[in-house]
């Protein structure tokens, strides 16, 4: 039944309507009044009389009566203006409206006193705006509008759309920030264009029909717009009678789109358009900058107008309770034990779903992973779908159903139909155009790794061909990401990995198209004309500087307690056991940036080859650069490592088998494999043991029990929110990388049973620490020692040859290099 009290939404438009051209209306400082009161000042048959799209658009009353009366309103400002035309006839005597000339005026004049106030000084005003024309084969240009104080300035717009007066203009919602003023103009179809018979609904249709849909412009505003349209800002403000004005470039209109992708909008808060890139991951807030994933996620889903993002988290608990009320779950385990203590760690995983403004299903993510913080959690799904979104929007258009995430086809398509014709000319896959990063300063003090926070100070030009001009496009003078990330673009990362403290650098990328370009300038002008002469010699120079490192929080932790730190304990235990070997060749597995091949050259062993194995070929440059500086500089008088004879690093998973590593006296692996699943760490020491059958095998990984110390001796390293407290006071892995990290006697039994399998006999030690006191060693070693009866068998005969690793970097003893990478 109907609730008889309810206002019918037709009577309320005309209620609205009757109000705003009463006395009461005209002096109060709203957006719309202003204009009622600039239409005052227009000349001739047209004063006073205020176009009905003004109306439909800038009163936010009439524009959500007429949402309600027709859903479809919200993304067609043509049909807003219609709704309160075919109410026309419905208006009280006092207000008149033009069905043809689509306007609405008050029959009898304002009183003067209340006019009087009103007059003010005119003052002569230009603002820069942009030309949107409705064929992206035409250009986006940038103009500049001139008008009076005293006038209409939507009589100015409508001059600029080719159309007689301010009452042919439509107006999209405002654009951005809640404060802007900034909307799209542009013109209803003429009068002429239309059968006198059609509807005056089924302009947009004939607009259409026409091939005048503005894809650019309604892709931005989420409005139908038709036509070439004006980007502008300018109207009028709460709280204030002066008309607002603000310029409107090219490098606000690209910024405008590329906030309509998840990369952009990342890219947009850390005002580094030319440098940043969606991260890879959320590991901690510490080391996280710009918005947080979920609130990328949040404001993607408003620049779309969606729903927003509905986040629901659970836990591995098997008692169902809100994940909020932690205390429940502590409890239900106590009962449920009968009494007895229980220790159950908590973990969360979180689903993500979003939705149209029509609730119809767009995506859903359900991750199978869970972490320890219930935000991780949330943070993490939500990057999950920013990173599908970002691919599927910016570059294939096609939704991509991964594992965690499934997409509705139809919806995705409905809502983002536009995307691809707006994003698909848009490369921003950037190409370091020699491969060489001039690096200078002195190689002294720490150089960054994985899970290292940076700052670098740097500076993006566009140089033009022959260098003979070149114009800085972004900078930034401290600039923070973490390496191995994904936060900022591949080479550049590549080169930082590459530098020492108070180096400076720079390198050379390829253009990506002008959009990108012109989004990072705040010089529109003059970066547009130095693009105008096009020619392949252009480039993107980067320019930086190193500041400062922080180190990744393991490394943090072990520096606090011990000296020398246990990296470097690690490096010389595994040193005397090489030198004590007599070894001829030695394989460092997971060697990363060659820490302990760059130790062995400043140590006397028997060692004449080396080499390195990882999946990083950014640590692998890094191992590169370092080796190959050591060995151009040291002569054989005076390097340590005089036998040596032949260095190598290859690319490649250590759990996958190359025949090449079969002949090697000693394998190591150091603090490799609690960065693997736990599978994964048995089967790289089945292969290692049963394929490769070094003689000795060294294998380090962190003690678990002695992380209380570790962490109790850095209370400042911890980085929990205050907010967001763990469940138990267990302890945390030393680093957010680490997939497991093994007590004494897991670690024992790993490789006992590894031993006894492979016919090695194994013995156990460490560093830091003490293994006659509690808690042991900071770092358990096993040393795998291989047996008499298998001497012979340096490759087992069954096996035959496989080169599945990519020699990255060779040098023998001539001093030659040859590289793929570096």
């Amino acid at each position: 039944m109907n609730n008889p009290t309810v206002q019918d939404p037709w009577d309320e438009l005309v209620a609205r309507v009757s109000y705003l051209f009463s006395n009461e209306f005209l002096p109060t400082l709203n957006p719309l009044s202003g204009h009622f009161r600039a239409v005052l000042r227009r000349e001739g048959d047209l004063n006073g009389s205020v176009p009905i799209s003004v109306i439909a658009s800038c009163d936010s009353k009439i524009n959500n009566l007429c949402k309600s009366i027709n859903p479809k309103a919200e993304s067609d400002p043509l049909l807003l203006t219609s709704l309160i035309m075919m109410n026309a006839s419905r208006l009280p005597k006092s207000v008149y409206a033009s069905k043809d000339q689509l306007w609405v005026c008050r029959k009898d004049p304002y009183p003067t006193e209340i006019v009087q106030p009103l007059i003010t000084q005119e003052e002569s005003i230009s603002v820069q705006a942009m030309h949107i024309p409705y064929s992206q084969e035409k250009t986006v240009a940038p103009l500049t509008l001139k008008f009076s104080s005293n006038g209409y300035y939507l009589d100015v717009i409508a001059q600029y759309l080719g159309v007689t007066n301010a009452s042919r203009v439509l107006l999209s919602r405002t654009i951005g920030k809640a404060s802007s003023e900034m909307r799209f103009y542009f013109a209803i179809p003429e009068p002429s264009m239309l059968d006198s018979s059609m509807d005056f609904l089924n302009m947009n249709e004939v607009s259409n029909s026409k091939g005048t849909f503005n894809s650019r412009a309604s892709y931005i505003s989420g409005q139908i717009i038709s036509g070439d349209a004006i980007l502008a800002s300018v109207g009028y403000m709460w709280r204030s009678a002066d008309l607002f004005h603000e310029d409107v470039t090219p490098c606000t209109y690209y910024r405008l789109i590329i906030s309509k992708i998840p990369g952009g909008i990342f890219k947009l808060s850390r005002e580094a358009v030319l440098t940043s890139e969606l991260p890879l991951g959320f590991i901690t807030r510490t080391n996280w900058r710009g918005l947080y994933p979920r609130e990328i996620l949040c404001a993607f889903c408003r620049n779309h107008r969606l729903s927003e993002p509905v986040f629901c988290t659970k836990s591995n608990s098997p008692f169902e309770t809100s994940q909020s009320d932690k205390t429940t779950v502590a409890e239900s385990a106590l009962s449920a034990s009968g009494g007895r203590s229980v220790p159950i760690e908590i973990k969360f995983r979180c689903e993500v779903k979003l939705f149209s403004r029509c609730q119809d299903l767009i995506l859903e993510c359900s991750p199978k992973q869970f972490y320890k913080r219930q935000n991780d959690a949330i943070q993490n799904a939500a990057l999950t779908v920013l990173s599908c979104l970002n691919t599927s929007l910016k570059d294939s258009y096609m939704p991509l159903n991964l594992v965690d995430v499934r997409f509705n086809y139809e919806n995705f398509v409905k809502v983002f139909s536009l995307c691809r014709s707006i994003h698909e000319s848009w490369a921003m896959d950037l190409n370091c155009r020699n491969q060489i990063f001039k690096i200078e300063g002195p190689e002294l003090g720490s150089s960054p790794c994985n899970g290292s926070l940076v700052c670098i100070r740097y500076f993006v030009y566009l140089v033009i061909e022959g260098g003979d001009a070149k114009e800085c496009l972004e900078s930034c003078d401290e600039f923070e990401f973490e390496i191995g990330n994904g936060a900022v673009l591949p080479h550049l990362e590549a080169c930082v990995i590459q530098m020492f403290v108070d180096q400076t650098a720079s390198f050379s990328m390829e253009l990506p198209s002008k959009e990108w370009i012109l989004a990072a300038a705040v010089d529109s002008a003059k970066i547009l004309s130095l693009l105008s002469s096009k020619s392949e010699g252009h480039c993107l120079e980067y320019n930086l500087s190193l500041l400062r490192i922080v180190e990744p929080l393991e490394e943090r932790m072990e520096q606090a307690l011990f000296s020398p730190p246990l990296s470097k304990q690690r490096l010389e235990y595994a040193l005397q056991h090489i030198k004590k070997s007599d070894a001829t060749s030695l394989v460092d597995f997971g060697c990363g940036s060659g820490s302990l091949l760059q130790s062995i050259l400043d140590y006397p062993t028997s060692l004449e080859k080396i080499a390195g194995v990882d999946i990083s070929q950014k640590s692998l440059n890094r191992a590169a650069k370092v080796l190959h500086t050591k060995l151009s500089s040291n002569s054989d008088a005076i390097m340590p490592s005089a036998n040596l004879k032949s260095v190598l690093l290859y690319e490649g998973s250590i759990t996958v088998f190359d025949s090449r590593m079969c002949a090697f006296d000693i394998g190591t692996c150091l603090e490799v494999i609690e960065h693997m699943e736990e599978d994964q760490a048995c089967l790289f020491g089945d292969i290692v043991l049963s394929s490769f059958r070094p003689k000795i095998l060294i294998v380090s990984t962190p003690n678990y029990e002695y992380n209380v110390i570790l962490q109790r001796s850095n209370p400042s390293s911890h980085e929990d929110d205050p907010d967001e407290k763990t469940q138990s006071e267990s302890c945390k892995f030393r680093n957010h990388d680490h997939k497991f990290e093994w007590t004494r006697k897991q670690f024992s039994h790993w490789a006992l049973e590894l031993a006894k399998r492979h016919n090695y006999s194994v013995e156990f030690g460490g560093v830091g620490g003490s293994a006659e006191l509690e808690p042991g060693f900071a770092s358990q070693i096993a040393v795998f020692r291989r047996g008499i009866q298998s001497q012979v068998d340096d490759c087992p005969m069954n096996i035959g040859l496989s080169h599945c690793y990519e020699v990255i970097w060779e040098w023998g003893c001539s001093n030659s290099v040859s590289s793929s990478l570096w």
